[in-house]
């Protein structure tokens, strides 16, 4: 099976979807990875957007109704949770302040702590509606693959 998925295009595709979706690494590691597979630019890159903007809506819509019940049903994990909100809502801060811009420049640079995941956390937490949010996302998670791209295509003429 290991084989198949790092062997064939589509394997290859899914894995760099997948990578795309995981919070933290995002995109800033699944359009690398997947170029690094050997898949076409274009290829990759709509790959990975596709895995990066996957869990947006579902995150500000439910992310509030989740923590909820986490907190209900595994109470140990509040501290963790909130931490989350505390994070989120410092980054709120600056998205309030600046509007849709702030909102885009959080998730447009690529470092650790920005992206789609936590752009969207923020949405939920700021009671931004989802068809407002989403598209500002995406705005920003495309900013942040034209940026990985101009990386990792110099790190690849560096080597």
């Amino acid at each position: 099976m290991l084989a198949w998925l790092s062997g064939t295009t589509l394997g290859k595709c899914i894995v760099t979807f997948f990578i795309s979706m995981v919070p933290i690494v995002e995109l800033r590691l699944g359009l690398p990875y997947g170029i690094a597979l050997g898949l076409p630019y274009w290829l990759a890159l709509t790959v990975s957007l596709l895995g990066n903007m996957l869990p947006v809506p579902f995150i500000i819509i439910y992310i509030q109704r989740i923590f909820a019940w986490l907190r209900k049903h595994w109470p140990w994990l509040d501290g963790f949770i909130t931490r989350l909100e505390r994070k989120a809502e410092g980054k709120g801060e600056k998205v309030e302040k600046y509007g849709t811009w702030g909102l885009l420049i959080l998730v447009a640079i690529p470092l650790p702590g920005t992206g789609a995941w936590t752009g969207s956390l923020v949405a939920a937490l700021l009671h931004l509606k989802v068809q407002k949010a989403t598209p500002v996302i995406f705005v920003g998670v495309c900013i942040a693959a034209f940026i990985m791209s101009v990386l990792t295509y110099g790190v690849i003429k560096l080597i």
